[in-house]
């Protein structure tokens, strides 16, 4: 293994020159510099990353630790977001720590990490409306950025989608195409944006002069198995909705097929709603009508948000809100119709 010391012998300088030269300092005259560039090269130096980062009193890694309701990286949309930020993080320079919490273990997880100084920062995914990562980490002073916000605490970086907003588009191109008797089938409410859309949905069809019936309210998890199996419940009320919001892409899905299951015209008599807009919108039978999230790309920004807020501790902290957008596909019907069941 070549060391910064073989190289000094070869080009006849002292191991302090060679590695200043390395690592691009100006007090190292140019001539020096290519030198010891060209010969490092030419003897297949690799530099010690760990000595690098233990000298700077950082360790050049990211962690985002999976919550326990995530399934992990068989669930699309957190394998996008993930990948949004393993390319932001290889363009900086930076590694990514990837960990998968138990909920009984999931602080103790942030803890290790935190005080053993494994990680520089966290990104954070999926947060609860009273978020326990949020308050331990804003508690020690610890860096991080979230996916979403959080009730009891604003003095953190953060990107959100305006989730109420968004559900308020979907209320209004249901009842603009003849539904007013629509139901949702929603994550446990403990989760921000599963009681911000709810909100949204809530004030939406308020707007438009309908109220949300508490039955037409399910609480399930995040995935087609909930969808399906709540959508079944709905169905089977004695006055069923037309129309089902799912939160998730995934809940849309499992309400597709078990509005197939029912012999239903799915985007004619009884309409489906999702959100995300993952891969798979676009090529489900039928496409899913769904709020389109850059996933992918926030991924990337709250890790530039991170990298770029780091030893932050007096200025105010970045909040990014994004708007989001409907795209209508033939899971809804595009014309107003009649509907009934």
């Amino acid at each position: 293994m070549i060391t910064l010391k073989d190289i000094a012998e070869e080009v006849n300088r002292s191991v302090t020159t060679v590695s200043r030269a390395l690592a691009g300092c100006s007090d190292v005259n140019k001539e020096t510099a290519d030198l010891v560039k060209t010969v490092a090269k030419r003897m297949g130096y690799v530099p010690n990353t760990y000595a690098q980062r233990l000298q700077k009193q950082s360790t050049d890694t990211v962690g985002i630790v999976a919550p326990p309701s995530s399934k992990g990286y068989s669930e699309p949309f957190f394998s996008e977001f993930l990948a949004g930020i393993g390319e932001k993080a290889t363009e900086f320079g930076y590694d990514l720590l990837v960990a998968y919490a138990r909920e009984e273990n999931q602080m103790a997880i942030y803890r290790k990490l935190v005080e053993g100084r494994r990680v520089d920062g966290f990104i954070l995914y999926r947060t609860l409306r009273n978020d326990p990562r949020v308050n331990y980490l804003h508690s020690v002073g610890f860096p991080f950025t979230s996916f979403g916000q959080v009730e009891n605490l604003k003095d953190y970086a953060y990107i959100d989608e305006d989730g109420e907003y968004a559900m308020q588009m979907i209320a209004r191109h249901l009842v603009d195409r003849g539904h007013s008797r629509i139901g949702c089938i929603c994550p446990p409410l403990s989760v921000m944006y599963a009681y911000t859309r709810l909100n949204g949905l809530v004030k939406g069809l308020r707007e438009l002069g309908l109220e949300l019936d508490p039955e037409m309210i399910r609480e399930g998890y995040f995935d087609q198995k909930d969808g399906y199996e709540q959508a079944m419940v709905l169905l089977d009320h004695p006055n069923p909705p037309t129309a089902i919001v799912g939160f998730n892409d995934l809940i849309a899905f499992g309400v597709i097929n078990a509005a197939k299951t029912r012999g239903l015209h799915i985007g004619s008599e009884f309409a489906v709603t999702g959100f995300d807009n993952g891969q798979m919108a676009a090529f489900y039978r039928p496409p899913l009508t769904t709020i389109s999230q850059p996933t992918y790309e926030i991924g990337g920004m709250l890790l530039k948000l991170l990298i770029d807020n780091l030893g932050n501790t007096k200025e105010p902290k970045p909040q990014i809100f994004l708007r989001p957008k409907l795209i209508i596909r033939e899971s809804s019907c595009l014309e107003k119709v009649d509907v009934t069941i």
